[in-house]
C-alpha cells in the first residue's frame, strides 16, 4: 500500500494538474498520500485543482473510519477550507467525515455552495452474504428489529445520502456523491494471499456498491445523465452505482438563496454570540526547526523556478 501511494507534489499529481489547466477543468481526486517525512505514514486525502493548474485545497482525512487506521494516520485541520472558484464556493470531506458535524459547519462557515463527498466503492462491516433489505424481508413481519439486531452488513447507499442531504439541506448548498468503483481484477488483487481467499472473494463481490449522485440544496435527489458514447444523446439516470461512467447534471446556485432566508445556520439563523467553534488549520509536521544554519550554509543555492503547488497545497 505504501509503495503505491502517491506524493501530493508528485508526478501523478503533477499530470492531472497540468490536464486540468489544459482542458480549463476543476478536478477533485481522492489520493492514499505518502509524505516526504517518513516511509510508511500515509494519509486518506483530497486534493481540489483548480482550472489553472494550481492546488486550491489538500485535505488529509480528519480521522480514519474503523479498519481504516490499519492504513492511514490522522490528517488536521489545514485542508478545512472552501475554494472559491469561477463555479462557485466548493469543499469536500471524505467519507466519514460527512458524518462530523463540527468539520462540516467549519465548511458552512466558508460559505460552501457546492459540496463533493467522497465515498468507498464497499465497505462491509461483517461477513454477511445477506443485505440490509433481504434480511428485512426475511423477518418476522409482526417484530420491528434494527438493521443490527438482524446482522444486516452497512448500507452504503442509505447511509452515505443520508449524511449528504443532511449537510445539503442544512448549508443550503448542492451536494455531489462520489462514489469508487471496484472491479473484479480488483477483488482477485485483493483477496490474494489472505488466510480464505474464498471468502474474502465472496464478501466484496456480494457487498453493497456505493453509489454516485447529485443532491440539490434541499437534500433532494437532482436527476443527473450518462451520455451515451454511440449516440452522444443524453440518458437520464438517478446514479451510477457498480459501473465506471461519467454523471453529468446542470445545477443553479442561485438555488441555494431561499433557503437561506428560512434558517442560515452560519448567519441569520445562528446565535454566534452563544456557539463558538474555533477550528485550527495548521499543518502539522513531526518537529519544528529554528535557526537559520540552513540558509547560511546554502546560501549560494537558488531555486530554478517558483513553485506553482498553490497557496494551500501544505505538501510536506
Amino acid at each position: 500500500m505504501a509503495l503505491e501511494s502517491i506524493y501530493a507534489d508528485g508526478e501523478e499529481m503533477n499530470a492531472i494538474r497540468t490536464s486540468a489547466k489544459r482542458l480549463g477543468v476543476m478536478v477533485s481526486i481522492g489520493i492514499s498520500e505518502k509524505v516526504h517525512t517518513s516511509s510508511a505514514t500515509l494519509y486518506n486525502s483530497n486534493v481540489i485543482v483548480g482550472s489553472d493548474g494550481n492546488v486550491l485545497v489538500h485535505h488529509r482525512k480528519l480521522m480514519p473510519t474503523f479498519y481504516e487506521k490499519l492504513t492511514w494516520a490522522q490528517g488536521d485541520g489545514y485542508g478545512l477550507r472552501v475554494a472559491e472558484t469561477q463555479f462557485g464556493k466548493i469543499g469536500n470531506l471524505i467519507c466519514g467525515e460527512n458524518t462530523n458535524p463540527l468539520a462540516r459547519y467549519s465548511l458552512m462557515a466558508q460559505g460552501e455552495q457546492l459540496h463533493i463527498s467522497t465515498w468507498p466503492a464497499v465497505w462491509p462491516t461483517r461477513f454477511s452474504t445477506t443485505s440490509p433489505s433481504q434480511t428485512e424481508e426475511q423477518d418476522d413481519p409482526g417484530k420491528a428489529t434494527s438493521s443490527v439486531a438482524r446482522g444486516a452488513n452497512y448500507d452504503n447507499v442509505s447511509a452515505n445520502r443520508t449524511r449528504a442531504a443532511a449537510h445539503c439541506f442544512e448549508a443550503k448548498c448542492f451536494g455531489i456523491l462520489c462514489s469508487g468503483y471496484l472491479g473484479n481484477d480488483a477483488v482477485q488483487v485483493t483477496a490474494a494471499g489472505s488466510v480464505n481467499e474464498e471468502l474474502i472473494t465472496r464478501e466484496l463481490e456480494q457487498a453493497q456498491r456505493g453509489a454516485t449522485m447529485f443532491l440539490d440544496s434541499t437534500g433532494t435527489l437532482l436527476k443527473g445523465f450518462v451520455v451515451n458514447k454511440d449516440t452522444s444523446a443524453h440518458e437520464p439516470t438517478e446514479m451510477l452505482q457498480d459501473r465506471e461512467g461519467i454523471l453529468y447534471a446542470d445545477m443553479d446556485l442561485e438555488d441555494c438563496i431561499e433557503g437561506k432566508q428560512y434558517h442560515d445556520v452560519v448567519g441569520g439563523y445562528q446565535r454566534l454570540d452563544v456557539f463558538e467553534l474555533k477550528v485550527d488549520r495548521s499543518r502539522r509536521q513531526p518537529a519544528k526547526f529554528v535557526g537559520r544554519a540552513d540558509v547560511e550554509l546554502f546560501q549560494d543555492i537558488k531555486p530554478d523556478k517558483e513553485d506553482s503547488y498553490g497557496k494551500y497545497g501544505g505538501v510536506q
